[in-house]
C-alpha cells in the first residue's frame, strides 16, 4: 500500500535539546568489542565540540522545522547523561499512525527511549516496541520511500531489527541492504521526493544502491552528490505543491549545493550540521517527523 499523497507532508517534530555535556571532549566508554575510546554512535570524533555553535545550529535546525515547513515541534528537554540523546531519529520509526520504538545498539543509548515514547504516546500513536532481545535498531538505518522500507544491515541494525521493521509496518515491503564499516544507511542517502534517491558518491553508498534497485519493484531516480553527509537531507511538503529540501550548508559541502540547485521548483534551504556531525549525526538524525491527522 503506498501513501504518496501524503509523502512528504509533516505536521509535528519531536526534538531533543541540547545538553552541556555534548561539548564535553572525552566521550561515552565504548560498548563490549568496541575500543575504549569510540563515541558509541560512530566514528572517532576528531575534535570536540564547539557547544555554543552546536546551540547556534540547533537554533537554527528547529527555527526551520517550524517557520519553513510550518511544524508543531515537541521539544524534549536536555539530560546531561545521556550527550547523543539529540539524535532522536535513532530512537524509533514512525510512519502513518504506528511509531516503532527501536532498540539501539548502544545500550547506553536505550535510556533515551522512555521520553521519546512518552511523547509519542501524548500524540495517540499506536506505539510498538521491539521485543526481541537479540534485535539491535538504529532509525537511522530506515528509509521509507513512501512506497517500501530499506533497512541497513549494519554495525548498528541487525537483521532482527529489520524484521521488527516488517512486523510493525505490515503495509508495506520491508527489504534490507548491507552497509559496511560504522555507517548507517541514512549517513549517505535520503529521499529528496517521492521518486528520487538522493545518493552520494562512495564505495559503500553505490553498493547500496545497486543492492536497493536489485530488491524493488519500482523504479527510482537517482541524484548523486560528491559527498555522502551531504545526501542526507529532509525533503518535506509543504501546502499544496511547495517541495522543501532542508540540506546541509555550501559552507560544509558547496559541491553538493550546486547540485541541489538542479532541483526544478524546490525551496532549498541549507542548514549546518558540523558538531552534530561529529558524533556521527545527520540532519534527518535531529528531528523525528510525524503526519498526524486531525482528530475530528
Amino acid at each position: 500500500m503506498a501513501c504518496l499523497s501524503s509523502f512528504g507532508k509533516y505536521t509535528h517534530a519531536v526534538v531533543r535539546a541540547i545538553p552541556e555535556s555534548l561539548g564535553q571532549e572525552t566521550v561515552p566508554e565504548g560498548e563490549p568489542g568496541s575500543p575504549p575510546s569510540s563515541p558509541t554512535r560512530r566514528r572517532e570524533r576528531q575534535e570536540p565540540v564547539d557547544l555554543a555553535k552546536a546551540h547556534r545550529q540547533y537554533g537554527v535546525y528547529t527555527g526551520i522545522l517550524r517557520q519553513k515547513l510550518g511544524l508543531q515541534v515537541i521539544e524534549i528537554a536536555a539530560d546531561e547523561e545521556l550527550p547523543e540523546a539529540v539524535l532522536v531519529e535513532d530512537l524509533a520509526v514512525v510512519q502513518g499512525d504506528t511509531a516503532l520504538i527501536t532498540r539501539p545498539w548502544a545500550p547506553s543509548r536505550r535510556k533515551e527511549i522512555d521520553c521519546v515514547k512518552n511523547v509519542l504516546e501524548e500524540l495517540k500513536l499506536r506505539v510498538v516496541e521491539v521485543a526481541e532481545e537479540s534485535a539491535t535498531l538504529d532509525g537511522s538505518d530506515v528509509l521509507f520511500t513512501g512506497r517500501e522500507f530499506f533497512v541497513g544491515i549494519s554495525k548498528w541494525t541487525n537483521h532482527r531489527g529489520a524484521e521488527a521493521v516488517a512486523d510493525a509496518f505490515r503495509d508495506f515491503a520491508v527489504s534490507t541492504v548491507p552497509v559496511s564499516g560504522d555507517w548507517h544507511l541514512k549517513d549517505f542517502c535520503s529521499m529528496a521526493g517521492p521518486d528520487t534517491i538522493l545518493l552520494g558518491s562512495s564505495e559503500v553508498a553505490r553498493r547500496a544502491l545497486k543492492t536497493m534497485e536489485q530488491l524493488t519493484d519500482h523504479h527510482y531516480e537517482t541524484l548523486t552528490v560528491p559527498d555522502d553527509p551531504a545526501a542526507n537531507c529532509i525533503y518535506a511538503r509543504v501546502g499544496q505543491k511547495s517541495s522543501v529540501l532542508v540540506h546541509r550548508s555550501s559552507e560544509e559541502y558547496p559541491e553538493s549545493v550546486q547540485t541541489f540547485q538542479k532541483l526544478p521548483d524546490y525551496t532549498l534551504v541549507p542548514a549546518a550540521c558540523t558538531e552534530v556531525a561529529k558524533l556521527g549525526g545527520a540532519l534527518s538524525s535531529c528531528s523525528l517527523l510525524i503526519n498526524k491527522k486531525l482528530e475530528l
